[in-house]
């Protein structure tokens, strides 16, 4: 059985869905496989080329973890509470060509790949749907470990193509169908600074409202138009006002991206949809930039030259302070990848693709 699952990308709504904003993300066309069968024993043998390590333990030992984010074993407990049954260990190879760590969902993708291999080589197979899969991936991943995280990562790539997610009040995910050109993925290969972007964007922002819906009840972040955040100058620091001020425009962008990729679809889509869409994602990136501070300098040379080869727009991708951005160039590609590469990033020449899947 081989299962293979994408990595994504977040086109609107970066570092807004543990505010309960929605988002829209999108899966990639590089993938994470798991490729194996059936042992005639209890062992869980998994060899990883990749990293040149392999890990093995016997199905009856996947609780208590041994290590942080053990996730092959908390993979396998969140499935047996689903139901699944196994009589059988199994024996893998997981292969991939997501770059690692670097905001691109590898560690999602290959819960997911995971959580479906399970599934199929169980004893009675239960075949979840690929938004049960997502579930389970965030179970897997965040829940049993008690991380900060949304469902973002989960979702998009389990389900794949373009996806608008919102958690707020109940979880609606929504699949979008639009009709989008290549993308290059340009992974910085400096390390994420996660923590430190975290305590910013999310713990920063939530200070933020906290003081503002003290100073005024009526304060929404899903409704609050953008005009009235000058009201709040007295109450909040230069930083803090530039940061609830990014927030707010970048909720309305993604409004205005989901309408423009919903008319993508459509015959009577805009002519300039191309110009249109790499121009949101390029405001959303600059939000991020200047006031969410994600971007580093090295990523801004390579947007800049990314633009300057021809791309359309684009913008840091996952947590920041390091790892991938992307840029839209439905022409040029190859001219924009080398753009990148010429500042010391890793080019990917990359298109929307399908969520998991069974490939032999």
């Amino acid at each position: 059985m081989r299962i293979s699952t994408p990595g994504r990308i977040c086109f609107f709504g970066e570092h807004q869905d543990y505010l309960g904003l929605p988002v829209i993300a999108a899966a990639i066309s590089r993938r994470i496989s798991v490729d194996g069968g059936y042992r005639d024993d209890q062992k869980i043998i998994l060899h990883l080329p990749d990293l040149g390590t392999q890990e093995e333990f016997s199905l009856d030992t996947t609780f208590p973890y041994i290590k942080p984010r053990d996730y092959f074993r908390s993979t396998i407990n969140v499935v047996k509470r689903k139901g699944l049954t196994f009589s059988k260990g199994f024996e893998a190879t997981i292969h991939g060509n997501i770059p690692i760590n670097s905001g691109t969902s590898s560690s999602s993708a290959l819960i997911v790949s995971w959580a479906k291999f399970l599934d199929q080589l169980s004893d009675k197979p239960l075949n979840f749907s690929k938004k049960e899969l997502g579930e389970i991936a965030n179970a897997a991943e965040v829940l049993e470990f008690g991380e900060p995280g949304g469902m973002m990562d989960n979702y998009s790539t389990a389900i794949g193509n373009v996806i608008y997610l919102e958690s707020t009040p109940v979880i609606k995910v929504e699949a979008l169908t639009p009709k989008l050109g290549t993308f290059v993925l340009g992974d910085s290969l400096e390390p994420k600074d996660t923590l430190g972007i975290i305590a910013r964007c999310r713990y920063g922002m939530e200070d933020v409202i906290r003081i503002v819906t003290d100073y005024d009840p009526s304060f929404s972040i899903f409704t609050t138009p953008i005009e009235k955040v000058s009201d709040y100058k007295s109450i909040l620091s230069t930083d803090q006002l530039g940061l609830l001020k990014a927030n707010i425009e970048d909720r309305d962008i993604l409004v205005e991206g989901k309408a423009l990729l919903i008319d993508s679809a459509e015959d009577h889509a805009s002519v300039n949809f191309d110009k249109q869409f790499g121009g949101l994602l390029y405001k959303h990136y600059q939000n991020l930039r200047d006031h969410k501070r994600t971007s580093t300098p090295k990523i801004e040379r390579m947007m800049n030259a990314a633009l300057g080869a021809g791309a359309l727009g684009g913008k840091i991708n996952g947590s920041g302070g390091g790892g991938c951005m992307f840029a839209y160039a439905p022409t040029h590609a190859e001219e924009v990848a080398a753009a990148i590469e010429r500042e010391g990033g890793k080019s990917y020449i990359i298109t929307v693709d399908e969520g998991t899947r069974i490939e032999g």
